[in-house]
């Protein structure tokens, strides 16, 4: 399978950037998740890959083919490209049988015998065998997505696109899918772009996850890259609940904020430059109030604001005191702090991540 190369790709509409320059290395083989708020982009990109649109600068590879630039777009038709939608666009007064035959019908010089088998097996695979003379009208949710998944992967493209394509599924049967989807990626290693908002979608499904922000990768990298080593404030809280923190370096390992110092997981900081701290609020350990000062560990005090209970954990809002801070722990749900109660907070060293953009 090849890989996809997107070189500084542009596209405006009504003078409003919706892809600005962005640029991004598919290998071959590798699922990557476009995720991002709405209108950062990523669809605009996935219509750009697909050939729907054309590019005002910028080219996209697809091995060593140019299939888009300026100068020229390859059709859709003759990019050995499968698209899956958010609305299945399945055909309603075709069966399931004759929906995902129906792109091996372009293809020249395939009996009809060995189209039927074709569509046999992959049925199979999605685990719909059975099911070939239903209509679309007759499915569930669930398995109308299988039915458009199952059509994508029959005509054995070189890459797969996918657009939000479990955003109108219940939250169970988008939790089954999200497992389905990377279950039939292990299986047939298709290079793959998934568009998605879903944080948790984009983690379980990808190998990679490109986090888009105004039409540019603001940070690429694997599920627990962007969550533990976020680069930017955009990517701290987009991946994940963070606290953020503004400072000022005061130590190659520690910033300032007012009369609070955090040692921080650096030595490398320039005294006198502003810097923002990621702190996750499952880092963050409720203890003592009056606990003691240890190595390597920031010890706080503050007062609980408030207490959410979330089943195997609580979310508490806690005041830092001597400080404008609030920030947010999650803790083990298994002895109920109360709100007022005073509290010690206990962060790691390793727990507080500089923020390279902040």
């Amino acid at each position: 399978m090849p890989g996809v190369a997107i070189k500084d790709l542009a596209r405006h509409y009504g003078g409003v950037a919706a892809v600005d320059g962005l640029s991004l290395d598919v290998k071959p083989g590798e699922l990557v998740a476009l995720l991002g708020p709405s209108g950062c982009g990523k669809t605009t990109t996935l219509r750009l890959v697909a050939g729907f649109l054309k590019p005002e600068s910028g080219e996209i590879w697809v091995g060593d083919r140019c299939l888009s630039s300026p100068s020229a777009v390859v059709p859709p038709e003759r990019r050995r490209m499968a698209m899956i939608f958010q609305s299945y666009a399945l055909w309603p007064h075709m069966t399931v049988a004759q929906n995902v035959a129906y792109g091996l019908r372009f293809k020249r010089g395939l009996p009809r015998a060995e189209r039927e088998k074709k569509v046999g097996e992959i049925l199979r695979v999605v685990q719909l065998a059975g099911y070939e003379a239903r209509y679309p009208g007759e499915l569930s949710g669930g398995q109308q997505q299988r039915v458009a998944v199952a059509r994508a992967l029959v005509v054995e493209p070189e890459i797969l696109l996918l657009d939000e394509p479990l955003s109108n599924l219940d939250a169970n049967l988008r939790e089954e899918m999200r497992f389905e989807i990377r279950r039939l990626h292990e299986e047939f290693a298709i290079t793959t772009l998934y568009v998605t908002h879903d944080q948790g979608e984009a983690m379980v499904i990808s190998d990679r996850i490109a986090v888009l922000e105004r039409g540019r990768v603001a940070q690429i990298g694997t599920a627990d890259e962007l969550f533990h080593q976020p680069r930017t404030r955009f990517v701290a809280e987009f991946i994940g609940k963070t606290n953020l923190v503004d400072g000022m370096a005061v130590k190659p390992d520690a910033i300032a904020h007012g009369p609070l110092t955090f040692r921080v997981a650096s030595d490398t900081l320039v005294p006198g430059a502003h810097v923002a701290l990621s702190i996750r609020p499952h880092h963050i350990e409720l203890v003592a109030p009056n606990a003691p000062k240890e190595d390597g560990v920031n010890i706080l005090q503050g007062s609980i604001e408030r207490a959410s209970f979330l089943g195997e954990t609580v979310d508490y809002q806690v005041a830092v005191k001597d400080s404008d801070l609030v920030v947010r722990v999650a803790a083990p749900a298994v002895a109920r702090l109360r709100p007022g109660g005073l509290v010690g907070l206990r962060i790691p060293r390793a727990a507080c991540v500089v923020l390279a953009e902040g």
